[in-house]
């Protein structure tokens, strides 16, 4: 459960954000004024702000503007009837994580919430940079793993680290390409300087095209521009639109060339990686992604693995989240008993390490006397234990949480099906194989209706 702050100056509208937050399970407060809103940020500072662009008192940046002075560590979306390019980025430059433009669809609030509390977790820390990204924060210094594959990539970052070659970073959502991207830039001359992430999916065309390459008649510098000297990283480019990618290929094609002969300005001066949660070259050849883009940019391409791939990784995870968690909250780092860890290294993890740290979170909020137990796990991880037969040498997963008759039941068709394999699909030699009449094979295998439909026949 978070703190919400929602500011708005319609009260209809007020009432159904509030609504809507705590029907997610959130603490909500709500106020009517930018004024009342800045006295609630000082009197309980919240983890989460939504604020409208125009209040009747003030105008709804100079509230994000004071949250981000004096709260830094509030994430904040911004709600307006009347969105501008100039406004939503400026917004966004003063640390909002989105913007959402009214009418809205409360489904869209929802998931915009979810998305800005998972990114708030790392505000302010390395790792997180505003509405940049919702990879999961890393440390500063290097990536955590010790499995292979992760070995590899830490070996390759250190041959790249200080070349300006583009990079291209593929892997599953969640995998860890921004801590990658991350570990590449501190590793590089470039480290004192910004990391700065745009996240392509999180922002309709029109202001991405300013982000990237400014807006006519705009004073506001470009993302690139803010970044001089350091790096930037395009999250999801493969959803780039196409009349973008040209202008992006064309602008590092001249960064290339002012490189090459030392005529390169210093708002240019930039390393450049991208990443995409799909095989870029399946988008070339779908004609969703320019084919001279995709070879600029895929100079150095590093491959992301997902981490079920790399259970030995899971404990490390854990124990870092873990302690980013007590260090949040001021409590004590909390043990994971044996069978909590078993549950978390056999877990397939498709939301890899983004979901990890989201059950950490809820097992520490469950746990009790210092120690994460299975029941603290969310039920889709601690529903499945995996044990081993002595006797026959084999593996059953059992899931745990499953009512006994339905999982006897289960076992039982499934048992009844693979006899039925065994004998050629003969019911008869199936019923007697496992010493049962065929009107009990009938119902245990749901077909008393077939049954009775052959004997009247």
């Amino acid at each position: 459960m978070a703190k919400i702050l929602v500011i708005d100056d319609e009260a209809s509208i007020l009432n159904l954000m509030g609504k809507s937050c705590r029907m997610q399970g959130h603490q909500v407060s709500e106020v009517l004024t930018g004024r009342d809103g800045i006295l609630a940020l000082d009197a309980d500072t919240p983890d989460l702000m939504i604020v409208d662009l125009k209040l009747g008192d003030m105008n709804g940046l100079d509230v994000i503007r004071y949250g981000n002075e004096h709260h830094p560590s509030v994430q904040v979306i911004m709600v307006t009837g009347n969105a501008t390019i100039e406004s939503a980025v400026e917004a966004m430059r003063l640390g909002a994580f989105d913007y959402l433009t009214k009418p809205f669809e409360l489904a869209d609030l929802q998931k915009t919430v979810e998305l800005a509390l998972l990114a708030r977790r790392g505000k302010g820390l390395p790792g997180e940079e505003g509405f940049e990204s919702l990879a999961i924060a890393q440390p500063a210094l290097s990536m955590i793993g010790v499995s292979p594959k992760i070995r590899e990539i830490q070996r390759i970052i250190e041959k790249i680290a200080d070349s300006e070659c583009p990079v291209l970073l593929e892997g599953e959502f969640g995998s860890g390409k921004q801590m990658v991207a991350r570990s590449l830039h501190n590793a590089s001359r470039r480290a004192a300087a910004p990391f700065k992430v745009l996240q392509c999916s999180a922002l309709p065309e029109e202001l991405l095209e300013a982000e990237l390459f400014g807006n006519p008649g705009s004073k506001a510098e470009t993302l690139f521009a803010r970044a001089a000297g350091g790096t930037v990283l395009l999250e999801e480019i493969q959803v780039l639109p196409m009349r973008l990618q040209s202008k992006l290929e064309s602008y590092l094609e001249e960064i290339a060339a002012r490189r090459s002969l030392g005529d390169l300005p210093a708002k240019m001066d930039i390393r450049f990686v991208a990443s995409s949660a799909k095989p870029l070259q399946e988008a070339v050849n779908a004609g969703t992604f320019r084919e001279d883009l995709y070879y600029k940019i895929s100079v150095i391409p590093i491959k992301v693995p997902p981490l079920r791939s790399r259970p030995e990784d899971i404990a490390l995870l854990a124990e870092h989240f873990l302690k980013r968690h007590a260090e949040r909250t001021g409590s004590a780092v909390p043990e994971i008993d044996k069978y909590a860890k078993r549950l978390l290294e056999s877990y397939n993890w498709p939301g890899n390490v983004g979901e990890l740290q989201n059950a950490l979170e809820r097992a520490c909020a469950f746990a009790e006397g210092g120690r994460i137990r299975p029941i603290d796990l969310p039920p889709k991880v601690a529903q499945k234990v995996e044990i081993t037969d002595e006797d026959e040498k084999t593996t059953h997963h059992l899931p745990i949480g499953v009512g006994l008759s339905d999982f006897v039941r289960k076992q039982e068709k499934l048992f009844i099906r693979e006899t039925l394999k065994y004998n050629g699909g003969s019911r008869e030699k199936t019923a007697s194989m496992l010493g049962v009449s065929i009107a009990t094979l009938y119902r245990k295998m749901g077909l008393k209706l077939e049954k009775d439909k052959m004997m009247s026949n």
